[in-house]
């Protein structure tokens, strides 16, 4: 076995440095275009979101030209989830480090900065942070606390070597997950395309009168979509059990990490094919929903009481979580909310009276026969993810203590 060495992350950094304060960075320097600036809400499953990040012109960047991310640097979140960080790459590079993160930039004389991103990644590094981070009621980070963090370090060719391994199956991850927006984005702009703009297969032939298409009807949601349905609860089983965190907000697909198993029936009920809806702020806006694909048939799952669960009773499961998605839906679900601030939700009968079209049969089932096979690869795709993150995670322990060399 190749001699490990303990040092400390200071040690093999060649800068531990804290984003810009508030000062510096205000809320009125913010644009819809420019560089992105990267917030702890953007570090995500070690990588850097740019689902909703914030940006600014290219003046505010030159005066904070020192919080300049390079490719290689690893990102922490200052409050709260301290644990959790990401590793930037030849993409983020040139982005700023936003206020709430602290900068890590290793030098690569001494280390790898893959392999010691992987490290800070187990559990023991994780444990390691959250212990010695400061605050009772929220944990805070700063740079003495992260410049002591330990780190096993292996000669630099077996780092590399590890950091390689490690990443093969991140690759995958991330390639797999790429044609799965892909495929969800496909069906929504199908969706879109045939039930909102009208131009659905043989629309050429097809007379539209007072906006709706001869052979469809105007009618509310509930006559098409049953809220919150029946289902017969049996206590002696073992369950599917769904939180409102296993929820995405721009996927359809579960994150099974999130998921347990229960024998307690409390909670929202659903089965195959439902559709998982928040109805709770934020989550809502945040637009988190889900699509059920990975419970048997005749079995049942059940989950956060703050679900609304969605089931067609006259159009396919497809067109329910696709409907669920659009924009024009979410915003009425928001502007129906009630109750006091920060604990707002919508009601159930409320969304029954959403107006909506009913297509023909046959529309509703030639859509089906296109968007299924997109649901199934997505469902394959989303479990070939979860095989890579098992494989992963069982290796980086192994790898990282030395337990497993590599050739």
């Amino acid at each position: 076995m190749s001699k490990w060495q303990q040092v400390k992350l200071g040690d093999i950094a060649s800068n531990i440095q804290t984003g810009p304060f508030g000062s510096q960075l205000h809320q009125s320097d913010y644009s819809e275009i420019g560089t992105p600036v990267v917030m702890p809400k953007d570090l995500v499953e070690g990588k850097i979101s740019e689902q909703s990040i914030a940006r600014i012109e290219a003046s505010h960047v030159e005066r904070l030209t020192k919080h300049k991310i390079q490719s290689g640097d690893i990102l922490y979140s200052r409050r709260g989830d301290v644990g959790r960080c990401a590793y930037a790459g030849k993409e983020e590079s040139g982005w700023l480090c936003g206020t709430g993160c602290l900068r890590v930039t290793i030098d690569e004389s001494q280390a790898n900065p893959k392999f010691i991103f992987y490290q800070l990644q187990t559990s023991q590094s994780v444990g390691w942070v959250e212990k010695h981070a400061v605050g009772s009621t929220m944990l805070n980070l700063n740079t003495s606390i992260l410049s002591n963090v330990p780190v096993s370090l292996p000669p630099l060719e077996v780092q590399r070597k590890i950091a390689d391994v490690l990443s093969a199956y991140d690759d995958l991850i991330e390639n797999n997950r790429k044609q799965i927006k892909l495929l969800e984005e496909a069906a929504q702009r199908l969706y879109k395309e045939w039930f909102i703009d009208l131009r659905f297969q043989g629309h050429e032939t097809i007379k539209i009168i007072n906006g709706i298409p001869e052979g469809w009807e105007k009618v509310q949601l509930c006559e098409l979509i049953a809220f919150n349905p029946k289902i017969t609860a049996t206590n002696d089983t073992i369950k599917t059990f769904i939180p409102m965190e296993a929820l995405s907000t721009s996927s359809m697909v579960i994150s099974t990490a999130a998921v347990s198993e229960t024998s307690k029936n409390a909670g929202s009920k659903f089965e195959i094919g439902d559709t998982l809806l928040a109805r709770i702020t934020p989550c809502l806006e945040n637009g988190k929903t889900a699509f059920v694909s990975d419970i048997d048939k005749g079995v049942y799952g059940v989950g956060s009481t703050e679900f609304i669960v969605l089931r067609s009773k006259k159009l396919n499961p497809y067109i329910v979580y696709l409907l669920a998605r659009t924009e024009e839906f979410r915003n009425y679900a928001i502007n129906s909310m009630t109750g006091s601030d920060g604990r707002q939700r919508v009601k159930v009968d409320k969304l029954e009276m959403y107006s909506t079209l009913l297509p023909s049969r046959k529309i509703i089932d030639s859509f089906e026969q296109i968007v299924a096979p997109y649901f199934e690869k997505v469902k394959v795709l989303s479990k070939a993810v979860n095989s890579c993150q098992e494989a992963r995670d069982y290796l980086l322990p192994k790898l990282m203590t030395g337990e497993l060399e590599v050739k």
